[in-house]
């Protein structure tokens, strides 16, 4: 059976694996998918990720035993998709955490995106 909503099924995986306390997942492949990873290790959510034939290995963060992400949480969904424009993109947890916002200059981090003038699909939210 096909995922309805990959990105939303990769943010479960990371989120269950840090429940499990595991040291690293495994996520089937996607270039939205990899761009992700890639702000999540940019903004230091994560310590890496590989790009493997047909899996995205991510490496999770932990300090002093406990999960650097406490929560991430799909905003715009299949059913309910959500666009903000630049001046309307949100702090997170009142600047905590990052936005992900799908725009026409690629996958941006919520302040990049505010600081590029440019808005676009609100992915999901990290804290």
């Amino acid at each position: 059976m096909a995922v309805v909503d990959p990105v939303a099924d990769m943010l479960t995986r990371i989120r269950n694996a840090y429940g499990a306390y595991h040291k690293d997942v495994a996520i089937p492949t996607s270039k939205m998918k990899s761009s992700i990873a890639g702000i999540l290790k940019e903004e230091g959510y994560i310590t890496d990720y590989a790009v493997e034939d047909r899996d995205i290995s991510i490496t999770l963060k932990y300090v002093d035993g406990k999960p650097l992400i406490t929560g991430l949480k799909k905003v715009s969904k299949p059913g309910r998709r959500v666009y903000v424009g630049a001046s309307d993109i949100p702090r997170v947890q009142n600047g905590i955490g990052i936005c992900i916002v799908s725009t026409s200059k690629g996958l941006l981090e919520g302040a990049k995106a505010k600081e590029a003038n440019v808005g676009g699909e609100l992915l999901c939210e990290i804290w």
